[in-house]
């Protein structure tokens, strides 16, 4: 079962292929910020790949577009922005997002 790793100092996740890394982090009993309750509009749940970007799917239209709208192209790309709620682990990956809790 693939990980995903939070950083700087959040849980270890397992994850089901397929499974976004806000679902995972919900089943396992952690907060992950947002505002929007995981619609994939608002950017509140918005992650940075530090390590493991093969191990997510490609980036869909609306995803896309959503970033794109708040950071600007140049600034996804750079940081390797995700919404984690929408983007669904494939294998192991470490991304860094503040705010993750025990819910």
């Amino acid at each position: 079962m693939p990980t995903v790793r939070v950083l700087p100092d959040g849980p270890v996740l397992r994850a089901r292929p397929g499974q976004t890394i806000m679902e995972a982090a919900r089943e396992q009993g952690y907060y992950w910020p947002t505002t929007c309750g995981g619609q994939g509009i608002c950017t509140s749940c918005t992650c940075a790949v530090a390590e493991g970007e093969e191990g997510l799917e490609p980036m869909g239209p609306s995803e896309r577009r959503t970033l794109y709208a708040e950071f600007g192209e140049a600034q996804v790309r750079a940081r390797r922005l995700r919404l984690a709620c929408q983007a669904r682990v494939r294998g192991d990956v470490a991304v860094q997002k503040r705010g993750v809790r025990p819910a």
